[in-house]
């Protein structure tokens, strides 16, 4: 009679081999490799961080398959890139129904080295929480930590919970802590725009920040529950926040609604989707309480406001 954990060990082998058709080997930097995933026919995901060029980007996979890939696009705030390459020869990942895991789940990460094949680590989710904004400006859907070592040339590879299905890419660049599961849904959204644009579309208003303290007689008359505003200090000619009417020395209070104290509150209140569109802009200048509408400005490569 076959052992509880004799039985354990085969259903976590039988995940990793049924997941590990669709994960490639990716060189896309010298002297190292990093994984990736088949995500839809034809295209696969990989760790952005992994690729130090933008050419001579070559793909393994299982099958035997090699070929040079194209690169569709990236996007370094979520760490994500997309490649494309006919023919693989493999099946596409089985990424289910995007519900968040839960802490306690099972957590595979499943890797492809060139040399040595299919490669697996297991731990578990150590944490979730709702959506988050990376180091690098990116927007998760959720914020998903794993106690499950991703070696180096596991990034870009997949995570499997215990159904077997994909629930993210691997990544060991967004956090210090631990590595992160990038969510299938978050995929799905950077995939969408890589393929529509070869870029992810970040936010952009051209004012430089500073968080200050809010004077008493402020927050009296005006009901600021923070103790900080956020100061323009300078703001670009022509930008979006000049055409919208901004002024050096504004100090900005709300956001589409969204109160703000720091810069990053700047950040988190201006999505990707606010990029085009008018939002409502609440500040104090010169004593007196004003709303400002601003439309949104793309961010260039390069930009740093």
């Amino acid at each position: 009679m076959e052992s509880p954990l004799a039985a354990f060990a085969r259903e976590i082998s039988a995940l990793a081999g049924r997941t590990a058709p669709a994960v490639v080997a990716i060189r896309g930097r010298r002297h190292a490799h990093s994984s990736g995933v088949h995500w839809r026919k034809d295209l696969v995901v990989t760790a952005e961080h992994t690729l130090r060029r933008d050419e001579d980007i070559t793909v393994s996979a299982g099958s035997g398959t090699e070929g040079t890939a194209t690169l569709v696009g990236r996007d370094p705030g979520t760490d994500i890139a997309l490649l494309k390459l006919e023919g693989l020869g493999v099946p596409t990942a089985q990424t289910g129904p995007h519900a968040l895991p839960a802490v306690g789940d099972i957590a595979l990460v499943i890797g492809r080295s060139p040399n040595s094949g299919t490669n697996a680590a297991m731990g578990m989710i150590g944490a979730v929480s709702g959506p988050w904004r990376t180091w690098r400006g990116g927007e998760l859907d959720a914020y998903i930590r794993l106690d499950a070592t991703v070696f180096a040339g596991s990034s870009g590879g997949a995570v499997v919970d215990q159904t077997g299905s994909v629930t993210g890419i691997a990544t060991s660049a967004l956090s210090r802590v631990a590595g992160l599961a990038i969510p299938a849904s978050t995929v799905n959204r950077v995939v969408d725009q890589l393929l529509a644009k070869g870029s992810v579309p970040r936010p952009y208003l051209g004012v430089g920040l500073h968080a200050v303290p809010m004077p008493e007689q402020f927050r009296t008359k005006f009901g600021v529950e923070r103790s900080h505003g956020i100061m323009i200090l300078e703001v670009e000619p022509q930008g979006p926040a000049d055409r919208g009417g901004i002024l050096s020395g504004d100090i900005v209070l709300e956001i589409r609604g969204q109160k703000v104290g720091a810069v990053e509150d700047v950040q988190s209140a201006l999505g990707w989707e606010t990029v085009g569109k008018p939002v409502q802009v609440k500040l104090i200048r010169g004593g007196e309480l004003k709303e400002i509408t601003i439309t949104v400005g793309e961010r260039s490569r390069g930009a740093a406001s």
